[in-house]
């Protein structure tokens, strides 16, 4: 099964970084989050991606171009007057990722369809390049091939950090408690898996998948939940890459399930 990952937006609520890269090539612990959902999917057995690119495309590219020989143990050999370049070992992940330039200015469902020719026709997984997730992969594949219907989302409920107020008629605060999980609607987290049939709800470049397409879904009783009770943190603003940062440095990444 392949995975779709969507990483060609613009990232303007995090714009002191994404200025100079696209928002998923920005680092936790000195590697782009999207390197860190690729080692999740990798953990599950998934190795083969599919990334939609779009703003500064060229920067994945080259990234992934270069990880090969970052990753390598190698001798450059000169002394024969020519560069011969011998690989002693190499610790890259097993994976065969298609970067797809799927435009500057397409939506989340647009770019979507600009890969169908790349699917197949079987099932996919699909995710955001912005986030990341505890989620049991595989058990999120099996649901999805128990109900028969075109999509799975993954849902979470996200802890809020407002506090809860109880107000009387006479505007006086009764009582105050810091807000929790059990507060909360449940979000889409994203962490899909779409039978190819989900391509018939995308018109085309200006479809935004998650206002038309997944509404659809629901109102034709196509769309399902997996619920997922773990950890996880999308990377919208600087304050959310500093929390990822300091998980990370701290080893205390949930995340991290390839090092369980």
């Amino acid at each position: 099964m392949k995975v779709v990952l969507l990483a060609g937006g613009y990232g303007t609520r995090i714009s002191e970084e994404s200025q100079f890269k696209p928002k998923p090539m920005i680092e936790i612990g000195g590697k782009p989050i999207l390197w860190h959902i690729m080692k999740e999917y990798s953990y599950y057995g998934f190795n083969e991606f599919i990334i939609c690119a779009g703003y500064k495309q060229h920067v994945i590219k080259e990234w992934f171009a270069d990880y090969f020989l970052h990753n390598s143990d190698i001798t450059f050999d000169f002394t024969k007057g020519k560069n011969d370049m011998i690989i002693h070992d190499q610790h890259c992940e097993p994976w065969k990722v298609t970067v797809v330039d799927t435009g500057l200015n397409t939506m989340t469902g647009g770019r979507i369809k600009r890969i169908q020719s790349y699917i197949g026709g079987k099932p996919f997984l699909m995710t955001y390049g912005d986030g990341v997730c505890d989620v049991n992969i595989k058990e999120l594949v099996e649901f999805h091939k128990s109900h028969g219907k075109i999509a799975t989302l993954t849902a979470v409920m996200l802890e809020q950090q407002k506090g809860v107020l109880d107000i009387g008629g006479d505007n006086a605060v009764h009582s105050f408690r810091e807000k929790s999980a059990n507060d909360s609607a449940p979000i889409n987290a994203g962490y899909m898996v779409l039978n190819p049939d989900i391509f018939n709800y995308i018109k085309g470049d200006e479809t935004v998948f998650e206002r038309e397409s997944l509404v659809k879904l629901a109102n034709n009783g196509q769309l399902m939940s997996y619920k997922h009770k773990g950890f996880w943190q999308c990377m919208d603003t600087k304050r959310e890459l500093n929390l990822l940062n300091k998980m990370w440095e701290s080893d205390k990444a949930p995340w991290k399930v390839w090092d369980n």
